[in-house]
């Protein structure tokens, strides 16, 4: 049995299916190319490993698609790049994540591939041991590189014992630790069909599409125990300062605040002032602190969209002996957003920036599939599209204000540079 919403109810160009097994199935029609896209949500993301085990899901989708039922590495890659498509795997935060494309003929044969792939791998011993290695080079690398090493510190800094703290590549710790039996306990628990999401995009009826799905995966049924429930700590707010002393030919300047997740009805105000404040060359911090004084080498704000409690980030990338001046200027251009409202003028700009930028990363198939899989995932719905922009449309400089005065009061702080630069500013 499916349960199907009819866009013409729902406003959404997209097509929503529940089949009997629990998969939720999205399908949007996009004839023009003879090309389809698809997302294949599952919810495992880093948030579900053990602070012991960080890096796990990581390993698990570099390791998936070097083995499953019946085929080797080799032979999937040659199943994929003998039609010209692409299969790939990654792993977010607060989730799973399977893409591929192909032609429109090739996508039964590249989606029960998928199927395999996404159920029965095998994780190779040999394969797992050089996933490993080559994780641990990157967790490496990333030790030489300021802006990675400042929000490291300031990310395990805010959310202490929450998984939100870990890089997704764990640390060399726990990374070295882990072991094939982890992956696969990991993805027996997690990879059952009522935690997947099938975004598809293309050259498909919606008809096609479920059967396709249905031919695929209707056999897979979730096992009788109940879902996992994630048992995550609370975050206590405690800013404080972290130093990093680093030889660079730069200081890395970063203040962080605990936000909302996207669930919250603060999320759009703080979505438009991070653009306001840190979104390309005409945003606030660009002007004041690089065109107008020189300081930075680089400056940004960001604000990611999270299941559970968001970082609210700006940082600078500026020479060592403006670290103090640059660190004021941070945090006064912030400090402003509590006192000062936000102009007509620059709120509207950073609105019509946001939402131009949202609808250009709507354009082709895969960013289709992937936008509505990721609000399902997430457990917005597939009318959070509609949502997401009338909310930002509907922020007033009062709405701004009040989020800012509610979240962006005291900062964690992180700084990386040269030792006499960064301990000076604290002088």
């Amino acid at each position: 049995m499916t349960q199907t919403v009819n866009p013409s109810l729902s406003h959404s160009p997209i097509h929503r299916t529940v089949l009997s097994n629990g998969i939720v199935v999205l399908v949007a029609e996009n004839p023009a190319a003879d090309i389809i896209a698809a997302r294949i949500f599952v919810r495992a993301g880093s948030c579900a490993e053990d602070r012991e085990q960080a890096g796990l899901a990581h390993l698990l989708s570099a390791v998936m698609t070097k083995g499953c039922d019946g085929l080797s590495s080799l032979q999937i890659a040659e199943k994929v790049e003998s039609v010209g498509a692409s299969l790939s795997t990654d792993t977010a935060t607060d989730y799973f994540l399977l893409s591929l494309k192909t032609v429109t003929s090739d996508f039964r044969e590249i989606l029960a591939l998928a199927g395999l792939i996404l159920r029965s791998p095998t994780f190779p011993e040999t394969q797992v041991e050089l996933e490993r290695r080559l994780a641990l080079q990157d967790i490496r690398s990333q030790k030489e590189q300021p802006f990675t090493i400042a929000f490291d510190q300031l990310r395990q800094t805010m959310y202490q014992n929450h998984p939100y703290a870990m890089s997704v590549l764990g640390d060399e710790t726990t990374m070295s630790r882990l072991t094939r039996d982890d992956l696969v306990n990991y993805h027996k628990t997690y990879f059952r069909p009522d935690r997947v999401v099938i975004s598809i995009a293309g050259r498909i009826t919606l008809e096609d599409a479920v059967n396709l799905v249905e031919e695929v995966f209707s056999d897979w049924q979730p096992p009788v125990d109940n879902q996992p429930i994630l048992d995550l700590p609370e975050i206590q707010v405690q800013p404080q300062h972290q130093l990093h002393p680093l030889q660079t030919q730069q200081s890395i300047v970063m203040l962080g605040y605990l936000g909302p997740a996207v669930s919250s009805a603060d999320y759009a105000a703080l979505k438009l002032l991070s653009t306001y404040l840190g979104n390309g060359l005409s945003s606030r911090l660009f002007v004041e602190l690089r065109e107008k004084q020189g300081l930075a080498y680089e400056v940004s704000a960001f604000y990611p969209t999270r299941l559970f409690p968001a970082s609210f980030v700006v940082y600078m990338g500026t020479a060592p002996e403006n670290t103090t001046i640059a660190l004021q200027g941070l945090r006064k251009e912030v400090d402003l957003l509590c006192t000062t409202e936000v102009s007509a003028n620059a709120l509207q700009a950073a609105k019509n920036k946001i939402l131009g930028q949202y609808a250009l990363g709507k354009q082709t198939n895969g960013q289709i599939a992937q936008i509505y899989g990721w609000y399902e995932i997430l457990g917005l719905g597939i009318e959070f599209d509609r949502e997401f922009q009338e909310l930002i449309a509907s922020v007033n400089a009062a709405d701004s204000i009040a989020a800012a005065c509610r979240y962006l009061q005291e900062p964690y702080l992180s700084l990386v540079g040269p030792e006499e630069a960064i301990y000076s500013a604290f002088r």
